[in-house]
């Protein structure tokens, strides 16, 4: 209803646009050129491709990117600028993060010294070459896809930097608190490495992630407490799940990085990018300028070419046609079946399953066309496609039931934490049958059946639910997951809910009316947090939606194993198809930077 608003108003603002500024011979081609603009802006364009003499249909409209021309004029809401035309907004985020990139780029720092001690903590060669970039630029950025160690040679390399600079003061966030509270664990397991001793003191242990916004101090009013003229009070500045990052949020970053401060980027470039405009981290990459700023981790721990998951990420990264790639995947890696339920023990191996859905599946699109009719679809058994997906949580199942008959003994309520964590349903789209609505109000009725509970209002005790946007009274983020157990409270047992990734409680009471159960959640939700067992479903009516980056960001949530619940035509397009966003940005620093560095 939201969107269909926001729809609405900004149809109005462009129609309102058209009749003050446009003439009327050219007011049908402006609305399109328009609508072009913003269709491209919802699926995280910067903007479009636009020749000129069609730019100037826009009249009063665009102005020139050109700076002498902007001085003299009004702002305009659109902007063209070499060949792709902007909203004005998008266009100034790209030019105030070029420049704030740039000046990054051309700080000077401090060069420390490494010792033969220092290089003997690492072993792969591109590991080492992180250590002496990160010791040497003032910006770096370390890609690399799952288990090629990004979280252990940054924990080496903050160790150096620590016995390094005296007195420094470091400073770890990523894009969402599950995101954070991941890195918390990684790099706390990382630091216990008996050969960081001497490099790692207490309050390096102790120090904890935060989300980007918290560094920032975003309120309510998206006005960040720290920015250019007042940077963060920082030596070091990391940044987890880069790949995340959009253009709004990256150049609210950047501005605030103050002189002779160390930035480094941490991601994996094959996930997908951010939801919001923008895939700066890609852009990045694409900079000829910024190669010594970079490396890129290639050798994987945790998913070698033995391992299933590590096998069909590679597989998904390499496919460059859909002709006959089920078949070669079935052929390589593992052919279809029906999904089963699969034990989580310590040291097993790498499973992962695959179920097509069946083809008598009927799209929604067919039947609002009248192509179908909607008892055409009855023969389906969609609870069959649900129980199967429950599989996944009869672990989860069982501590619950443990939990409840103990009277809610909150010593239980770490396993029942662990259990949930263990596994997640990822799904592409939010509407059908398999869409993340359908299953959340699935999985929640099957768990209430299996537990013996009926809901108090929408509570009850193992409730998984999800924030939908950030309440800064509240202290709590957009995505964050939180599990619902009863606990005393002004002298009676109340519902209240444990963030995890907080380790912070709030009454449910206070959590506001459009939480959402989270059994299962969108893949782009999904980035990062991982799970020892994710269950990917993609609907046909999804494809339009689906490319490789969305399937590969949702395999690699998995530690161990992955179902796979697929229509056979979405699949193979979420193989093949590939997605990239328009932006301006590596051009534009690519020229900036271009004019120092002579490229």
């Amino acid at each position: 209803m939201e969107n269909n608003q926001s729809r609405l108003n900004m149809q109005t603002w462009i129609n309102s646009l058209i009749q003050l500024y446009i003439t009327p011979e050219a007011q049908v081609q402006s609305a399109a050129l328009i609508q072009r603009i913003f269709q491209a802006i919802e699926q995280g364009d910067s903007c479009i491709t636009c020749h000129k003499d069609e730019a100037l249909l826009l009249q009063k409209l665009v102005h020139n990117s050109d700076p002498d021309a902007l001085e003299k004029q009004a702002i305009a809401p659109f902007i063209w600028d070499d060949q792709r035309l902007y909203l004005y907004r998008y266009w100034r985020l790209e030019s105030q993060l070029a420049q704030a990139v740039v000046h990054l780029k051309q700080q000077h720092i401090e060069v420390l010294q490494l010792t033969a001690q220092h290089h003997a903590l690492l072993t792969d060669t591109q590991q080492k070459l992180a250590l002496q970039m990160v010791a040497s630029q003032p910006l770096s950025i370390i890609t690399g896809g799952p288990g090629t160690g990004k979280t252990y040679t940054l924990a080496r390399i903050i160790a150096v930097l620590n016995q390094a600079i005296p007195d420094i003061r470091i400073a770890m966030a990523a894009p969402t608190g599950k995101a954070a509270q991941r890195m918390k664990e990684a790099l706390q397991n990382s630091f216990a490495d008996t050969k960081l001793n001497d490099l790692v003191s207490d309050d390096l242990k102790r120090l904890a992630p935060i989300t980007i916004h918290r560094l920032l101090g975003l309120g309510e009013n998206q006005r960040p407490r720290f920015h250019a003229k007042r940077p963060l009070p920082y030596d070091v500045i990391v940044v987890d799940e880069a790949s995340m990052l959009d253009l709004n949020l990256a150049t609210m970053l950047f501005s605030a990085v103050a002189p002779q401060t160390r930035l480094i980027l941490l991601g994996d470039a094959n996930q997908l990018a951010s939801v919001d405009v923008g895939s700066v981290l890609a852009d990045l990459q694409q900079v000829e300028a910024l190669s010594e700023n970079r490396v890129n981790l290639i050798t994987s721990h945790r998913f070698d070419g033995k391992k299933l998951i590590g096998r069909m990420a590679n597989f998904i990264q390499q496919n460059n046609t859909s002709e006959g790639v089920l078949t070669c995947f079935e052929q390589n890696l593992v052919q279809a079946g029906r999904l089963q339920a699969v034990p989580l023990i310590p040291n097993m191996q790498d499973c992962i399953q695959l179920q097509y859905l069946s083809e008598r599946l009927v799209e929604p699109e067919q039947l609002s066309l009248g192509l179908f009719s909607a008892d055409m679809t009855n023969n389906v058994d969609w609870n069959e496609y649900y129980d199967q997906l429950m599989l996944g949580f009869d672990a989860y199942i069982a501590v619950l039931k443990k939990y409840l008959s103990s009277d809610f003994n909150p010593q239980l309520e770490t396993e029942v934490v662990k259990a949930f964590d263990d596994y997640r349903i990822l799904a592409a789209v939010r509407h059908g049958n398999l869409g993340l609505t359908a299953l959340n109000e699935q999985m929640e009725y099957r768990i209430l059946q299996a537990t013996a509970q009926m809901k108090q209002g929408e509570w009850y005790a193992g409730r998984p639910v999800m924030m939908t946007y950030n309440d800064y009274q509240l202290g709590l983020s957009n995505g964050d997951i939180g599990i619902c157990f009863k606990r005393p409270h002004e002298g009676k047992l109340q519902f209240s809910v444990y963030f995890p990734s907080l380790q912070k409680w709030v009454i449910s009471a206070r959590l506001p009316k459009n939480i959402e159960t989270a059994y299962a959640m969108t893949i782009h939700k999904s980035q990062g947090s991982e799970f020892t067992h994710t269950a990917v479903v993609l609907e046909a009516h999804a494809k339009a939606l689906l490319s490789k980056e969305l399937i590969y960001t949702a395999i690699t949530r998995a530690k161990k194993v992955v179902s796979l619940l697929v229509a056979p035509s979405a699949f193979s397009v979420a193989m093949t198809v590939i997605t990239a966003r328009k932006s301006g940005l590596s051009a534009l620093l690519t020229k900036q930077l271009g004019k120092k560095y002579k490229l």
